[in-house]
């Protein structure tokens, strides 16, 4: 009985090593995955690997292989058009200048990528989970057309905005500042995932040269995502106690996600929404009335072709005051939504939004006076036949000191034109710069703020102006990550189209110290490696199991194709003498009986 109790207690630990050697086929899961994945929906037409050979012929390997580039190709325009967002407005108004009709391209093209990256991320997890249930690839020639266009539309669409938008790809640079920490722990999660499919194939191989190269590949790409923080940097990553205060908020035309740009609701709607300055473009009319207008002509954001229909392409300073008073300057911004947001507006402000004149720089000075608001702008020169083309600055000048009621010390100077004339007229205008210069150059000339573009954001750059007392606003920052960037890096303000979202945010989206990024670097990195050698010595030593128990050979055989005959046979032996013995009565006590 003893010897007995000691083989049922050696059984459990061989059902147990059972139970993890066979292996299951999840018929109904993998019939979905082939039928997806191939078009092949009969059972006879699933196919599995057998040991030593190979997952998929030559032609369904290169299709395979087209499928991982196509992943990695639409992930990568997905990510790059999803951070483009911050600057989707400019994008439709380029298109509008060439096509001459508006239309949100930006939001299609973001549809567009983000439909071929989720069909392409679909074949490759049903490819990835076909391959983990051992049955070998077959992809239907319909998918194969489908990653076919996938690449060519992500490698098209990408090279066409490398050439006409090349700046972009600095904005791409700057976001892996803030997301880069999500990025690397994202990454690390999927390479684990990806080491059970890897060991399972990898201890199947018969050939040394295949494991090599898939072994190879696996281990440089995780490599170097485990190493991937030494070479990041984040002005986000900072010690406690040193962000310092949210950069001041300059409304960009005013608040153009909340009214028509460049009108008076637009800049109300900015002060609303808490923005300390106001940002806008002046021109001067043919008969020296410095007006609000950006574009170089009327027809974007007027309804001109309706007025002066034989005058849409003319030049804006070439209308008078009053033919400039006569025209609309709202009713587009209802028609076109170019930010998408007119739908949150009351039937109050469309009803005034819709009656928006061109606005003159006296009603906009007026109104920074009344709020205390500062102001900048860009002062365009008026073309050639214009009356005012040579004294341009003396008649805006005019209209600050003279014709409005804002204090100089409210005004940032951004025009570079006779900038020393300028100070000589007026020598409390805050003198800004819209390029970078020397900073001999800069003191020289009492400049007082930077204002460049954001792609020339840099921590190190805020800090060598700041140290010399000169401020720094960034253009046109509008999304939160953005702002986050220029808040870590200390910037003083920012030019933005929504001040009503950014005005909300309490802190940067990231922030860390740098003990506490290492320590979710360091730790991310070793329970992938620990969990990534364990699944590797689990399918080395259930390969190894396999061809001991089954002389490397593995049969199906009713929902499973790896049964163990010798060692189940051993435990049900134990099983059937401890049962017998149970039931059989002692011949030695009938006898005493």
């Amino acid at each position: 009985m003893a010897s007995t109790l000691s083989q049922l207690k050696l059984g459990w630990p061989h059902g147990l090593r059972a139970k993890l050697l066979r292996r299951y086929e999840h018929k109904p899961l993998v019939s979905c995955l082939v039928g997806l994945y191939g078009c092949r929906w009969r059972r006879y037409e699933r196919s599995f690997t057998q040991p030593g050979e190979c997952c998929c012929n030559k032609v369904e390997g290169v299709s395979f292989v087209l499928l991982l580039v196509a992943f990695c190709l639409t992930l990568v325009f997905l990510y790059f058009w999803g951070q483009a967002k911050n600057d989707y407005n400019d994008f439709d108004w380029f298109n509008f200048g060439i096509l001459g009709f508006w239309f949100p391209w930006s939001v299609v093209l973001l549809v567009i990528a983000a439909g071929f990256f989720t069909y392409i991320t679909v074949l490759t997890l049903l490819a990835v989970c076909l391959l983990s249930e051992g049955q070998k690839l077959y992809l239907h020639w319909s998918h194969k057309i489908g990653i076919l266009v996938s690449l060519t539309f992500s490698i098209v669409a990408t090279a066409v905005l490398s050439d006409l938008w090349s700046k972009e790809w600095k904005t791409l640079l700057l976001s892996f500042q803030i997301t880069a920490p999500y990025l690397h722990v994202g990454g690390v999660l999927l390479m684990t995932a990806l080491a059970w499919t890897i060991a399972l194939h990898f201890f199947r191989m018969s050939s040394r040269v295949r494991q090599g190269l898939i072994l190879g590949f696996y281990l440089s790409i995780l490599s170097a995502l485990y190493l991937v923080p030494l070479g990041l940097y984040s002005p986000c990553i900072k010690e406690d106690g040193t962000l310092g205060p949210a950069p001041a908020l300059l409304g960009h035309r005013g608040a153009p996600m909340l009214a028509p740009e460049n009108t008076l609701m637009s800049f109300e709607k900015a002060v609303e929404a808490g923005s300390e300055g106001l940002e806008t473009d002046v021109t001067i009319s043919f008969d020296g009335v410095p007006f609000l207008m950006h574009d170089q002509t009327l027809k974007r954001t007027t309804n001109i072709h309706e007025v002066f229909p034989n005058r849409t392409d003319q030049p804006a300073a070439m209308f008078t005051w009053s033919e400039l008073e006569s025209l609309n300057a709202g009713a587009w911004f209802l028609s076109h939504d170019p930010f998408g947001t007119v739908g949150s507006l009351g039937a109050d402000d469309r009803l005034r939004a819709e009656k928006q004149p061109v606005c003159s720089l006296r009603d906009f000075l007026q109104l920074a006076a009344r709020k205390d608001k500062l102001v900048i702008f860009d002062l365009y020169r008026p073309p050639r036949g214009h009356p005012y083309r040579d004294t341009w600055i003396q008649r805006t000048l005019e209209v600050i000191q003279n014709e409005s009621s804002i204090l100089s010390s409210q005004v940032l100077w951004l025009p570079s034109d006779l900038r020393a004339l300028v100070q000589e007229m007026d020598p409390e205008l805050q003198q800004t710069s819209g390029s970078r210069l020397p900073l001999e150059e800069l003191q020289s000339n009492n400049i007082m703020k930077l204002n460049l573009h954001y792609s020339a954001m840099s921590a190190q750059l805020v800090r060598e102006y700041a140290a010399v007392n000169i401020s720094t606003n960034l253009y046109v920052i509008s999304q939160p990550w953005l702002f986050s960037l220029a808040w870590c890096s200390g910037v003083q303000s920012v030019t933005t189209n929504a001040p009503q979202i950014l005005t909300s945010m309490r802190s940067p989206l990231l922030v860390m110290s740098p003990d506490e990024y290492n320590l979710m670097w360091i730790l991310t990195d070793v329970a992938s490696l620990v969990l990534i050698l364990v699944i590797f010595f689990f399918h080395w030593w259930r390969e190894r199991g396999l061809a001991f128990c089954t002389g490397g050979k593995i049969t199906p055989d009713n929902g499973t194709y790896s049964k163990f005959k010798t060692e189940l046979s051993d435990i049900w032996s134990v099983s059937s003498t401890h049962s017998q013995a149970e039931r059989t009565p002692n011949l030695a006590t009938v006898s005493e009986h």
